[in-house]
């Protein structure tokens, strides 16, 4: 009896399994095909290279402030070099600081790239539900995401699908 049981569970659940409809989307092709998202993504890469130069010559500055008291430290009283060199030590830990509050977890890049990327990523969402409701696919997948797609058929890519609603070309 418990073989049967079984047996017919399992069947319920290849049936159940194999009579879903199943499709996938490539969000990283769907994303390089929406300009406000290209723009958005310049817009982040400008603002964090403007950062990095910024970080990089404070750091450079803070090389010629050593570089001059290792000259000078000869000729400096006692109590002045522990000045200087708390100084240096104090300007390192204020760029250390500066640069994790603009690139930390939850700095300003971060904070700029939710603020431009979220709403993009949200309509992409809201669309691929939309299409799978109205299509009745019971799953969606994202073949660029961490998910392993050994094999997928083209048919049922509906990127274009989405971008279409979306009312982007390709």
């Amino acid at each position: 009896m418990k073989k049967i049981s079984l047996t017919l569970i399992t069947l319920f659940l290849i049936n159940f399994c194999f009579s879903q409809k199943v499709a996938y989307v490539d969000s990283k092709y769907i994303l390089s095909n929406i300009p406000e998202f290209t723009s958005a993504q310049e817009e982040i890469e400008e603002l964090s290279q403007k950062w990095e130069d910024e970080i990089q010559n404070l750091y450079i500055d803070i090389e010629k402030m050593y570089q001059s008291y290792k000259a000078e430290k000869y000729l400096l009283p006692e109590n002045e070099k522990k000045i200087i060199e708390e100084n240096i030590i104090n300007k390192e830990q204020e760029v250390r600081e500066y640069q994790k509050s603009l690139f930390g977890p939850n700095g300003k890049l971060y904070e700029k790239q939710r603020e431009k990327v979220e709403p993009i990523q949200e309509i992409i969402y809201n669309a691929i539900k939309e299409y799978a409701e109205k299509n009745r696919y019971e799953i969606i997948f994202d073949k660029s995401s961490e998910l392993i797609m050994l094999y997928s058929n083209e048919d049922l890519d509906v990127s274009n699908d989405i971008l279409d609603q979306l009312g982007y070309n390709y």
